[in-house]
């Protein structure tokens, strides 16, 4: 399957603003960055822009921003990080309004090849989160163009993801996608339509309502879908098992039932977990060590919480 879309290397970036939406939603612990798979994955499309002489803006969220704008969750310590990867000073907008006068100014001071990385765009609230016009433009307003990067975020209606692509079309600018997005696209692309036997799909994620289609989809393609996470439970309990104070959907029980039996149709194995990982109570502060004890899924306490999958599932 060839990519239906236009990439990086389908424009000129010379002395142009570029505004790179990028997926640096990195997990931190008292300010330190402690897994930087994500900014490393974003280097090859920030290079090759600045290789161009483009004027490389980068923009992202990180968390999920519940209590309004806070030093917790500023993106400063990623643009340290990305400062010492590539070699040479990123120019962090720390202003909590992230496209203000202070982002303004640093990319009107922008020379070819300079490097901006605006504050976390969920400071923006329910204008990044429910794609809000206001904030869409003022983003469209830094830059000629636009890339989109950040393949764990493509999927949301989000003004820094979708919004500012409209402005930008407007005002004659290009919309393509960077190295990481092309890499996803093409992967999934093939792995979906032309996939190397047997193929085995594995799901987890929280809800069942976020897949429903997906469950349904996969079955149809893939040889095995192995299912686990938190979703996990809501089949287990379809299945008739107790799975005491575990996250379940209610409402999506009988869609579980279903779904067994489309796979039985089919002819295609659903696992599910055989065994579970359970706490009594979830650890305050969450990264406090807890008690965890394994159970079989054919008896779980009813007074448990079921995390993730045990290790007989995953052996």
């Amino acid at each position: 399957m060839g990519l239906n879309k236009k990439s990086v290397d389908d424009i000129n970036a010379k002395g142009k603003r570029v505004l790179v939406r990028c997926d640096f939603n990195v997990p931190l612990k008292n300010g330190e960055i402690t897994d930087d798979t994500r900014i490393v994955a974003a280097l090859p499309t920030i290079k090759k822009l600045i290789g161009d002489g483009g004027k490389v803006i980068l923009c992202s969220h990180l968390g999920k921003v519940k209590n309004g704008p806070n030093e917790g969750e500023s993106l400063a310590p990623v643009a340290k990080r990305l400062s010492e990867k590539l070699g040479k000073e990123v120019t962090f907008v720390a202003d909590y309004n992230v496209t203000g006068e202070a982002a303004t100014k640093a990319v009107e001071n922008m020379k070819e090849g300079d490097v901006v990385l605006l504050q976390n765009t969920r400071f923006r609230g329910a204008e990044e989160t429910k794609n809000g016009e206001e904030f869409s433009k003022e983003l469209a307003d830094l830059a000629d163009l636009y890339v989109c990067d950040a393949f764990g975020s493509s999927h949301r209606a989000h003004a820094s993801v979708a919004g500012v692509t409209k402005f930008i079309t407007a005002k004659g600018g290009q919309n393509v996608v960077g190295y990481l997005m092309e890499k996803e696209i093409n992967f999934l692309g093939k792995a979906v339509e032309d996939p190397v036997r047997p193929f085995v799909a594995i799901l987890g994620g929280a809800k069942v309502a976020d897949k429903l289609n997906v469950i349904s989809n996969l079955l149809e393609k893939c040889d095995t879908l192995i299912i686990g996470g938190g979703m996990a439970y809501t089949f287990l309990k379809a299945q008739g098992y107790e799975i005491g104070k575990s996250l379940v959907d209610d409402t999506k029980i009988d869609y579980c039932k279903e779904m067994m039996e489309k796979a039985e149709k089919l002819g295609k194995k659903l696992l599910l977990p055989v065994d579970s990982v359970t706490i009594a109570d979830f650890p305050n502060p969450i990264d406090a060590p807890v008690e965890v004890q394994v159970y079989d899924v054919t008896n779980m306490p009813a007074d448990r919480e079921g995390c993730d999958i045990g290790p007989k599932t995953a052996a």
